[in-house]
């Protein structure tokens, strides 16, 4: 193993961490954030519960949840000007608000991306059997073949993240490209079909009163738009790889804001196109019925291009963009939350173990490795758990996780700048007035989902209390509630670890000086 030198210090901060700078520019930044969010995957899974919600209001709810997306965009864009630093979260709420809050902020973006690749891999192992023509293993997401074929991928794309960014980021080029060409000739398709009179049974033109999000029950429009957040989640992935991007301190965050409005222009397009085709009915073909719920975008894609020898073609095409898009997605989860843990661990937070670079690659050696085995371990173990249904609740208890490390991050941008919003009125929107609203709307839906999750009609599991069996609390809950005591847990003992206390007694962001010793993995 050779050894070299893994930090460069200036002022007592660590600015190399072994990271190959320049590696990426804006396209491959706003490609790695589109692709992170995994657009087709996720409105496959989320699309179908949010019509059965609001009908033909989904279209206003998906704008709706752009708004504090946005916002936070905005705030991480200001926040990597002045600290480009790979920890994103972590490292900005350790500077504004202190080491314990940021180091929850670090678990929030690991907890979140943890959660979530189960999920990832499921459908990937499932939809790669669809695609070969095999729907009784395909339909079968427990299946000992799906789950084989999901460790592979996850196998696959930790290898991918563990060999280079460049790598990385030509691999999400190709899978981005197939996603969404199917995803806009499927919505061109299905509309043309509408307004040819083709539609299937209780399509409807689009009307401008779609954009309207609100009219119906407050608990069905927090619900929904919970739902469509999820769906906006990941962007922030372009700032994750900030180190390795060229002009560090401003092209990660135009891409952060760049990805958001591809993602709004995409979602809004399909979901119009969707619904209009298909109709917000609750049997047959119709959005809403609870048959569909969970891959909308097959059935429609069916209706779209028939069974003739092409519409069977393209329809093989949509099962390959739902796969491309999750094993993209399973890709960039695992670059952030590698990063997260290598800034984590090079300020002293974890173990310095996990600041070990290749000094080939230039990736997070140890980080990327430890990604991809634990995510294995979550997968087989959540895949035997309640027949599976555990896997669908623990994508819905993630969105804790991200409401709490985005919401943290508008606040940390206003306290940051807290000094500087009064020079002028760019600096009290930018980085105080917008991050702050899309702070509070996140911690918001945090609140509202900590309330009503206990409900045990939330989700597919439940756990019945032992001395009250007629008190049962939601699946959600419980694994959101359980993952946050766990980082609760972690942090309590990583006070108390010697070589840790460092960073936990206040000398925020000044790293001991062994960590210059940490070496590059042969």
């Amino acid at each position: 193993m050779s050894v070299e030198t893994a930090k460069r210090y200036e002022n007592g901060q660590v600015v190399d961490k072994g990271l190959k700078a320049g590696a990426l520019g804006l396209i491959s930044s706003v490609v790695i954030g589109v692709a992170s969010t995994a657009p087709a995957y996720s409105l496959a899974a989320t699309l179908g519960f949010v019509v059965a919600l609001m009908a033909t209001k989904s279209v206003g709810i998906t704008l709706l949840a752009f708004v504090p997306m946005l916002l936070i965009a905005f705030g991480y864009k200001e926040l990597n000007k002045a600290e480009p630093d790979c920890g994103t979260t972590f490292t900005w709420a350790t500077k504004a608000f202190g080491p314990k809050t940021g180091w929850l902020g670090g678990w929030g973006i690991i907890a979140a991306d943890l959660l979530v690749m189960a999920s990832l891999a499921q459908v990937a192992g499932a939809y790669f059997f669809l695609l070969i023509g095999n729907d009784t293993i395909g339909t079968d997401p427990t299946s000992g073949w799906v789950l084989f074929v999901g460790i592979v991928w996850i196998v696959v794309m930790t290898a991918v993240c563990y060999v280079g960014i460049e790598v990385s980021a030509n691999f999400q080029k190709a899978l981005l490209g197939i996603e969404l060409i199917m995803l806009f000739i499927f919505s061109i398709t299905a509309l043309v079909k509408v307004y040819g009179g083709h539609g299937l049974p209780g399509s409807m033109h689009p009307s401008l009163s779609w954009l309207n999000p609100f009219g119906g029950s407050f608990t069905t429009f927090n619900q929904a738009l919970l739902l469509m957040l999820f769906i906006y989640w990941g962007w922030d992935t372009t700032v994750s790889v900030n180190e390795e991007t060229a002009n560090q301190r401003h092209t990660p965050g135009l891409a952060a804001v760049l990805s958001t409005l591809v993602l709004l222009v995409t979602y809004l397009i399909v979901t119009t196109a969707a619904i209009s085709f298909a109709g917000v009915g609750a049997t047959g073909t119709g959005m809403a019925n609870p048959a569909n719920s969970g891959d909308v975008l097959s059935v429609l894609g069916r209706g779209a291009f028939g069974a003739s020898g092409f519409g069977t073609f393209m329809t093989r095409m949509l099962l390959l963009m739902v796969l491309s898009s999750a094993a993209a997605s399973t890709q960039t989860t695992i670059l952030p939350t590698a990063r997260t843990s290598l800034s984590m661990a090079a300020y002293r937070s974890i173990p310095s173990v996990f600041a070990k670079i290749h000094p080939r690659f230039r990736t997070p050696s140890t980080s990327t490795v430890a990604m991809g085995a634990v995510s294995i371990v979550l997968y087989v173990g959540l895949n035997y758990l309640s027949g599976g249904n555990i896997i669908s609740d623990s994508v819905s208890a993630l969105g804790w996780f991200i409401a709490f490390y985005y919401g943290l991050t508008g606040f940390a941008c206003a306290w940051y700048y807290r000094r500087q919003l009064r020079d002028s009125a760019q600096d009290l929107w930018l980085k105080g007035i917008l991050p702050t609203a899309g702070g509070v709307m996140l911690f918001g839906a945090l609140g509202f989902s900590i309330y009503y999750d206990w409900n045990s009609s939330f989700g597919y599991t439940y756990w019945t209390m032992p001395f009250a069996p007629h008190w049962a609390i939601g699946g959600i809950w419980l694994i959101a509630m359980g993952t946050a005591l766990i980082g609760v847990i972690l942090l309590i003992v990583s006070v108390n670890v010697p070589s840790l206390k460092p960073f936990f007694r206040g000398e925020v962001m000044s790293p001991s000086p062994e960590l210059a010793d940490i070496v590059r993995e042969g």
